[in-house]
């Protein structure tokens, strides 16, 4: 059985093999959605969790146009931009509801997909992941120092249960973090909303 240093070393060993879809290796021809899944499941089968889960269906595709939170394809093919949204979507949907991510890509797909815009949502995409090696460095040292926080719980605990509950605490920790960001987000979409709402009705 692994200790709570290895599991964290693995974990952060993981960590150097996940990393954005470079632009570059996005399709610029038109896809149809057969081609879209393959895509996907080629370059982003590190990220699953099991060998048998999907990272993208046939299904999942249509809840997002049918949520709105992706337009519509042209003759049953989809841009690269649809894929940048998709992308965009794989990361967002496991913490924010399709409420949450329409409201967030609302103002990027009326301003930016399919525009003549200086700004692409090519060049979105690339701004945004740019900072994803920086935040990685982030997240480990962070990982680091609240694995040496846990390290100091439960002095007093049976010797034998005392690594599951540093382990608890290390992943209870985790959890908070996660859970307040995610209370932070929600907080600023909320925010949106509402002025998105209150700019609608002067408009009446």
């Amino acid at each position: 059985m692994k200790n709570n240093d290895q599991r964290i070393a693995d974990f952060l060993a993981r960590l150097d093999n996940l990393s954005y879809i470079r632009l570059d290796k996005i399709p610029e021809i038109d896809l149809y959605m057969d081609q879209v899944t393959s895509f996907m499941e080629d370059h982003l089968q590190k990220t699953k969790r099991n060998p048998e889960d999907k990272v993208l269906t046939k299904t999942m595709i249509n809840n997002y146009a049918k949520n709105r939170l992706l337009p519509p394809p042209v003759k049953k093919k989809y841009s690269r931009e649809h894929i940048l949204l998709l992308l965009f979507i794989y990361y967002y949907k496991s913490l924010l509801s399709f409420n949450d991510i329409e409201q967030l890509f609302r103002p990027i797909t009326e301003r930016h997909f399919n525009t003549s815009a200086s700004l692409s949502l090519s060049d979105i995409y690339e701004e945004v992941f740019s900072l994803e090696h920086d935040q990685m460095e982030r997240l480990k040292e962070d990982i680091l120092a609240k694995s040496e926080a846990s390290k100091t719980t439960f002095p007093d605990a049976d010797e034998e249960e005392r690594p599951y509950l540093q382990l608890f605490s290390f992943i209870s920790e985790l959890a908070f973090d996660v859970y307040l960001k995610k209370q932070m987000i929600e907080d600023i979409l909320d925010q949106l909303r509402e002025e998105d709402d209150n700019e609608g009705k002067k408009k009446r």
